[in-house]
């Protein structure tokens, strides 16, 4: 008796307790994630609420899609605990389903949800490898659509990281295939995607002005493709509110005010009815911005002591806050109030520092995937030539001495050169702030001397081809010429003219109206050496003096480095940086 009255308990308790199962038809599952999807552009609960009735599948297929989508809901919720929980659920489903083509694009769909997870945590490295897995195993399957968003995806991360044309390229491709082939999506689809596009395109165009602000035409390009966002965002509230906000922005670096105005408080009384605090966060700082552009200082105060209460709040340190402390510091130091001008000076400075440094590594690291990406399959290749090739036991042996005979020789060597690096640095630190003030010097001297020359010198203007044949060994210069020259050419330096490709001995003969017979004349008696060898040195020592002044830019890689001074390629700008200073450029910024 005893027995039965415990097995009845056991099976109420169990029929209470235990979730209700569901079998999916191949037509419901597909409409389930269409609304998960769609979910994402806004109404998370809802789309979380979707996840959990899918969860009641017995499908595998059903559950790992479900909590993979789920991950990235929680995600745009700010629950990243529950978002990494839920993602590891994922992939342990996946991995029970059999091999299939359905199992590979699930993998890919994961794949996806797992880099906009990233992408949204500013780990933009991870997010690129995420897509880049994923858009292999949809063009394996032939999967259109989803490689369309990878692609789309991808251009987000370039611009994020400032890879602007490029990003542009990616999303006017996706945009013209959406147009050819509106007849292979759904309408809600096709207009959801459409939507996306246009607002990722109007963010590159404007943060491709941001970065160069004299391309007035950027900012009428970025308008016109928030505005089509919103055509297109009717039915998708986080769409229509994320191009809206951005379209203040433009009204507001266009100086249009009213309109600017307009569009964040429509923002910031969505954001409060909703509980939105990303968005109400972002509208206040733009309407602080856009008082603060009006010189309505005491106004904009308001909105941005609530930005800064909100991420102390948060303890979230982001571009918003720390642009905040940028406005309230120029504001206060207006105001003549220096303490409270030089603590939020402060803080800007500590929060951009941090800022920029994580953000530069993201894009060393986003630069890096992409130029080497293609280089994976070459790779494999080599490994698979090679890999049934056995080396004999005695040659083994034989390169095991070698090998640790040769490591114990790198080691010394390294620490002697290491030695040598420093002493030479050190030495080069010295040396360049001695010619600093011996060109001050030298400075004071040509300037002396053009005070005590005739007001107007006439420095030889530039001759023709012929007669620059006829060039005479014993060439010799009127002194007050000659320290015209020097004068100008300083002049040009101090403007950091030699950091452009083209400075040429010909480009700044013509600059300085002489020839290059009196220029090269010039720069070979007072400074000893050609005018090649002139302009390596000024460019090889401004990158000296930048690694020994600037830790930011240290990080750049060589490449950008011999670019940021007009070189034209990273081997010849090494090999005249080690001819000056005899290490590499990654070595010298290690050593100090």
């Amino acid at each position: 008796m005893r027995l039965i009255i415990s097995f009845l308990f056991f099976l109420i308790l169990n029929t209470t307790v235990a979730q209700p199962t569901k079998e999916f038809t191949e037509q419901e599952y597909l409409e389930m994630q269409d609304k998960i999807r769609f979910s994402m552009n806004g109404n998370f609960d809802e789309g979380l609420n979707y996840v959990t009735e899918l969860q009641k599948s017995t499908n595998n297929e059903h559950l790992s899609f479900a909590y993979g989508a789920g991950s990235y809901l929680y995600q745009l919720k700010g629950n990243r605990a529950k978002c990494d929980e839920w993602y590891n659920k994922a992939l342990a489903y996946y991995k029970k389903l059999p091999e299939s083509v359905q199992k590979i694009n699930l993998r890919a769909y994961l794949y996806n949800y797992r880099g906009l997870t990233e992408w949204k945590r500013k780990n933009f490295s991870d997010a690129l490898s995420n897509y880049q897995e994923g858009i292999k195993l949809s063009i394996k399957t032939s999967d259109v659509i989803q490689t369309v968003k990878f692609k789309s995806n991808i251009a987000l991360v370039n611009e994020e990281v400032g890879n602007y044309e490029l990003a542009i390229k990616n999303l006017r491709q996706n945009s013209d295939f959406l147009d050819k082939n509106e007849s292979l999506y759904e309408k809600d689809q096709f207009q959801n995607s459409k939507s996306n596009i246009y607002t990722n395109l109007g963010n590159v165009y404007e943060g491709y002005f941001m970065k160069d602000r004299k391309k007035l035409f950027l900012l009428d390009s970025a308008e016109y493709f928030y505005k089509r966002a919103i055509t297109y965002s009717q039915n998708y509230i986080d769409n229509k509110m994320t191009a809206t906000l951005s379209l203040g922005n433009i009204y507001l670096l266009k100086r249009d005010f009213k309109n600017a105005e307009r569009a964040y408080f429509d923002i910031s009384i969505y954001a409060k009815q909703n509980n939105d605090e990303t968005y109400y966060k972002i509208a206040n700082h733009n309407l602080g911005d856009l008082y603060y552009s009006q010189k309505n200082y005491d106004k904009a105060l308001i909105f941005l002591k609530k930005v800064d209460s909100m991420s102390l709040k948060e303890k979230k340190i982001d571009n918003t806050y720390f642009q905040s402390n940028y406005i309230q510091a120029k504001i206060y130091s207006i105001k003549n109030e220096p303490e409270l001008a030089f603590k939020h000076s402060k803080i800007y400075l500590d929060s951009y520092e941090k800022y920029e440094g994580q953000l530069r590594e993201e894009a060393l690291e986003v630069n890096y995937k992409l130029g080497t990406a293609n280089l994976s399959d070459e790779m494999v290749s080599i490994q698979e030539k090679y890999k049934y090739e056995v080396l004999w036991n005695k040659a083994l042996k034989v390169l095991y001495v070698i090998l640790v005979v040769g490591i114990v020789f790198f080691l010394i060597k390294s620490i002697r050169d290491k030695n040598k690096a420093q002493k030479k640095m050190n030495a080069l630190i010295e040396e360049f702030k001695a010619n600093l003030e011996k060109k001050e010097i030298e400075k004071a001297e040509i300037e002396k001397a053009a005070l005590e020359r005739p007001l107007f010198v006439e420095v030889p203007e530039l001759e023709d081809d012929g007669l620059l044949k006829k060039e005479n060994a014993n060439l010799s210069i009127d002194e007050a010429k000659e320290n015209k020259i020097v004068e100008k050419l300083l002049a040009l330096e101090e403007k950091l003219e030699y950091l452009n490709a083209d400075f040429t001995l010909s480009y700044v003969a013509k600059k300085i109206k002489t020839n290059t017979t009196y220029l090269s004349y010039v720069v070979n008696k007072r400074f000893g050496k050609s005018f090649g060898e002139y302009s390596n040195e000024l460019k090889i020592n401004y990158v000296i003096n930048q690694m020994i002044t600037n830790h930011l830019y240290r990080k750049y890689s060589t490449q950008a480095i011999a670019e940021s001074v007009g070189f034209k390629n990273a081997v010849s700008f090494a090999k005249s940086f080690r001819k000056r200073t005899g290490v590499s450029p990654a070595q010298f910024a290690n050593n100090i």
